[in-house]
C-alpha cells in the first residue's frame, strides 16, 4: 500500500532533517483549521462582506503603509545589500504563493537590471518540490508571504537552505516560522484583515527599494537610480490621487458590470502583475470567476467571448502596440474593454467602454500604481453584488 504525506518533503528520502520535518508538519495541521474557517461563497455571507468592507480601508491605507515600511527598512536594506556583495549570487529566484508570487513577477525586472543576474519567480511548490536542481550556495532565494507561515512558501525556503542557497524573506508578521527561519529579513508595515492589498504594494516597494539600494553600491547609472528613486517617492501621492480620481468612474463600471460570472484581466511585462492581482481580488471578493492572462497569449486562443469584460492594463512601455491590437480583437468579438493608461496615450480611446488615466512612470514602477483600479473594482463589484443579491 502506498503510503501518502501531506507533502512529499514529509516522506522518506527527503534532504530535510528531523527538525524541519517537524516544523513543516506544524504548519500543515495549522493550515488545514485556517482552511476550515475561511468564509464561503454564499451571496449573503456576512463573514465575506466583513472581509470585503476591511479591504476598502486597506486600499486606502497603502500610502502611509508604504511610506512606513520603506522607512523603517532603510537600515535594514543597507545591511542585506552589504552581506549580498559579501556572497554575490549569480542566481535569484524570487517565490511565493498568490499575490506575494504577483509581486515577484512585479519586482523582477528590475531586481535582474540592478543584479545584473537571471531572477526566476517561482510559484513556492514548484519552487519545493521541483525547480530546484541549479539551487547551491550561488544562489538567492528571496521569498514572501503575509503571514509568514505559507507551508509552501516555508517549504521553499527550508528546501533552499538545505541545498545550500541564502535566504531573504519578507512579511508582514514578526516572529513568524519564515523570518524566523530566514538567512535574513525585512518587514513589512500593512495590514491583511481583508483581502490582500496592502501587504502587496509595500511588498513591491521594498523590492524596488532593495535594488535600488544593490544598484547604488555596485555604481550603476546614478541617473537613472535618481529617477527611479523620484519615481518611487511619488507613488504615495500617486496611489492617493488614483483612489480619488478615479474611484467614481470604477464604481459605474462595476454596476455596469455586475451581472457578469467572469472577468478578464490582461497585461504584458509588469503589468501582468497587475492584471494577477486584478483577478486575484475578484475571486477573493466576490462568488466568480476571473482570469489573467499575458496578453500575448490572449492572441493565442479565443480567450475573450461576446460580452466579456476586460481590463487592459498598459502603463508606457513595450506592451502598449499589443494592447492596442488586444483591445481590437476584444471589440471585434464584442467584448467590452476597460483600458487603464497613462495620461498620454490615447491609443485605445476609440476601442475602449471606458479609459483610467494613471500618470505616466517607469513601466518598471508601474505596478504599483496602476494595481489600484483593479483593486477598487474588485471591492465595488463584490459590494454590487452584495446589494443585487
Amino acid at each position: 500500500m502506498t503510503q501518502s504525506y501531506a507533502t512529499p518533503l514529509l516522506a522518506p528520502g527527503s534532504p530535510l532533517d528531523a527538525r524541519s520535518r517537524t516544523l513543516i508538519q506544524a504548519l500543515y495541521e495549522k493550515e488545514t483549521s485556517r482552511l476550515k474557517a475561511l468564509p464561503v461563497d454564499d451571496a449573503l455571507n456576512p463573514v465575506r462582506r466583513r472581509r470585503v468592507e476591511v479591504t476598502r480601508t486597506e486600499i486606502a491605507g497603502q500610502p502611509d503603509c508604504l511610506v512606513m515600511t520603506l522607512t523603517t527598512q532603510t537600515q535594514a536594506i543597507a545591511e542585506t545589500v552589504a552581506r549580498l556583495h559579501r556572497n554575490r549570487p549569480k542566481r535569484i529566484y524570487l517565490t511565493g504563493c498568490g499575490d506575494s508570487l504577483a509581486v515577484m513577477i512585479a519586482a523582477r525586472p528590475l531586481l535582474e537590471r540592478m543584479f545584473s543576474v537571471a531572477c526566476e519567480p517561482v510559484q513556492a511548490l514548484d519552487m519545493a518540490y521541483y525547480f530546484n536542481r541549479p539551487v547551491d550556495r550561488e544562489t538567492l532565494v528571496i521569498g514572501l508571504s503575509s503571514s509568514g507561515e505559507t507551508p509552501r512558501t516555508v517549504e521553499a525556503m527550508i528546501m533552499a537552505k538545505a541545498l545550500g542557497a541564502e535566504t531573504l524573506m519578507l512579511s508582514n508578521t514578526e516572529g513568524s516560522t519564515l523570518m524566523r527561519e530566514a538567512d535574513h529579513s525585512l518587514f513589512i508595515h500593512a495590514e491583511r484583515k481583508g483581502w490582500p492589498t496592502q501587504a502587496s504594494t509595500a511588498a513591491l516597494g521594498l523590492l524596488i527599494s532593495l535594488a535600488l539600494a544593490f544598484g547604488e553600491s555596485t555604481g550603476r547609472d546614478k541617473g537613472e537610480i535618481l529617477d527611479l528613486r523620484a519615481g518611487l517617492d511619488a507613488v504615495p501621492g500617486q496611489i492617493a490621487q488614483a483612489i480619488s480620481g478615479h474611484e467614481s468612474a470604477i464604481e459605474n463600471i462595476a454596476q455596469s458590470e455586475v451581472a457578469r460570472g467572469i472577468y478578464l484581466f490582461a497585461g504584458g511585462g509588469t503589468a501582468f502583475a497587475c492584471a494577477f492581482f486584478g483577478a486575484a481580488k475578484v475571486k477573493e471578493c466576490t462568488p466568480d470567476h476571473a482570469i489573467a492572462i499575458p496578453v500575448e497569449e490572449y492572441h493565442h486562443y479565443h480567450s475573450q467571448k461576446h460580452g466579456d469584460p476586460l481590463f487592459l492594463i498598459a502603463p508606457d512601455g513595450f506592451s502598449v502596440p499589443r494592447a492596442r491590437d488586444t483591445a481590437e480583437e476584444g471589440q471585434r468579438v464584442g467584448g467590452r474593454i476597460f483600458s487603464i493608461v497613462s495620461e498620454k496615450n490615447d491609443l485605445l480611446d476609440d476601442l475602449s467602454q471606458r479609459v483610467i488615466r494613471l500618470p505616466c512612470m517607469p513601466e518598471m514602477l508601474a505596478p504599483l500604481v496602476y494595481s489600484l483600479p483593479v483593486q477598487l473594482f474588485a471591492y465595488h463589484l463584490a459590494m454590487a453584488k452584495f446589494a443585487a443579491a
